[in-house]
């Protein structure tokens, strides 16, 4: 029989108290109405639904500096890049992690070293993103219930951790485990072997991200990507069941009851439907709705939605397409970026592979989107694509890279550290002032934050870089 409880535990993460909880199906306390204690597989389920919502949580923020989406709004401070505080972001990463600090633990204590690897997989995602779009954060001193005021880590050290974590996790998988993996990891459904391929493609991420930085080790980066996923079938994701839909889905179901998201900046139409790189996109209708004239039109980010009535008008996401579907999966990682990467990656020194890698991440991406074969084919053989070896640069790898991201937190990683240098991305009409007519560089730490943990909350602004994020 199976029965569905509750834990609740309150800790101390950044200065502030969280109560986390999680669903189980499996009962292992005495009374499932009064719980004493969190089961690794409750832990597994928690933690592997929340980190795709932290996915999709980070990357509705990014979307607006991206320009994937802009607000119908003028002036609007997602749009106009001002500096927001985003406390519950930083609450479900820190609640998240907190749960793995505890599942890591408990799996090495039981032996369930298959459990213990995909936590500190999961660890290092949740770390990262929080890493990427804040720059320091408290860490080594938020978990041990010794302080009400952690001491932040510089990201630099928490870089290392993050590597670590995925060392580790993917060493664990391989090893010896007292329990397995089953329907309690709603990623992969208890296989091992895309837990280490993930593990993989993860370093080769986080790797990239320090392209630019000394001691860079190339070499490496390339060893991860050989032993990461094989096709699309072992893409990292987490798809929706029950009440419990896809978020991108309520994003676009709001929309359409005109409580008003979801609008697709002018730059992501242009840059797909033939005006930025003179080749239509088949991808673009299946990605986002057209107007009720049956046309693709963006809307300028910064400046609103202007005379436009709030529907029908207006290209927005659009309920029932692959993104925002009722049971679409929240793409954690996917063979496609991981194609883009190994492009990146080998430019230089074997830029033949990186080519063929370009052209893999294409169509990786197009036939996750069920693009027809035909249309595949007459995409990559356009010669503004398929522009051979000889005339092929790496803002190529970048524009498709960024269309393959949609919707993704990794595309703002990819745009800093390009410099926001994709064809036709002006700054959004409107710029918060304060950065100067430069684009963002990072989060302003959250507001909870500052008043509960200020003392040691690091002063920093817009424009202040991620240590990755070299000029």
């Amino acid at each position: 029989m199976k029965f569905k409880y509750l834990v609740t535990k309150i800790l101390s993460v950044g200065g502030i108290f969280l109560i986390s909880s999680c669903d189980s199906y499996l009962d292992v306390n005495e009374n499932p109405n009064n719980p004493v204690d969190a089961p690794i597989s409750g832990l597994m389920i928690n933690s592997s639904y929340e980190s795709a919502l932290n996915v999709f949580r980070v990357g509705d923020i990014t979307s607006n500096y991206v320009q994937y989406l802009a607000s119908p709004n003028p002036a609007s401070a997602s749009d106009t890049m001002e500096p927001l505080s985003f406390n519950s972001t930083w609450f479900n990463l820190y609640n998240v992690m907190t749960d793995l600090t505890v599942l890591i633990e408990k799996s090495e204590e039981q032996g369930a070293g298959h459990y213990q690897g995909a936590a500190q997989i999961l660890m290092a995602l949740n770390l990262g993103m929080g890493v990427d779009i804040f720059g320091d954060m408290p860490f080594s001193e938020s978990f041990n219930f010794e302080t009400v005021t952690p001491a932040y880590d510089e990201d630099t050290q928490l870089y290392e951790l993050i590597i670590q974590y995925l060392d580790d996790g993917i060493a664990n998988l391989q090893g010896s485990t007292t329990s397995s993996l089953g329907d309690d990891d709603f990623i992969y459904g208890g296989n091992v072997e895309n837990w280490i391929s993930f593990g993989n493609m993860l370093k080769a991420r986080y790797m990239l991200h320090l392209s630019g930085l000394p001691g860079y080790d190339a070499n490496a980066l390339i060893s991860a990507l050989d032993n990461s996923f094989s096709s699309n079938a072992e893409n990292a994701d987490v798809t929706f069941f029950d009440e419990a839909v896809n978020p991108w889905f309520n994003v676009a179901r709001n929309n359409a009851d005109l409580l008003l998201g979801g609008w697709i900046s002018e730059q992501f139409i242009e840059a797909t439907d033939g005006t930025t790189f003179g080749v239509e996109d088949p991808r673009l209708p299946l990605m986002v709705g057209a107007t009720d004239d049956d046309e693709y039109v963006g809307t300028v980010n910064g400046a609103g939605r202007g005379d436009a009535p709030p529907s029908g008008a207006r290209s927005t996401l659009i309920e029932g397409q692959f993104y925002t579907s009722l049971a679409s999966p929240v793409l954690i990682a996917t063979f496609s970026e991981q194609k883009f990467i190994e492009a990146e990656a080998t430019f230089t020194a074997d830029k033949t592979r990186s080519y063929q890698a370009y052209l893999d991440g294409i169509r990786a991406h197009m036939e996750m989107l069920s693009v027809p074969e035909v249309e595949i084919d007459a995409y990559i053989n356009n010669p503004s694509v398929g522009m051979g070896v000889a005339a092929f640069t790496i803002d190529d790898i970048f524009k498709e890279k960024w269309v393959a991201l949609f919707l993704h937190p990794e595309a703002w990683n990819d745009a800093r550290r390009y410099d926001y240098q994709y064809d036709n991305m002006d700054l959004p009409t409107n710029l918060n002032p304060d950065l100067n007519g430069q684009f963002i560089r990072r989060l302003a730490y959250p507001d909870n934050e500052i008043s509960r943990n200020g003392s040691n909350v690091p002063d920093v602004t817009l424009l202040d870089r991620i240590f990755w994020d070299v000029q």
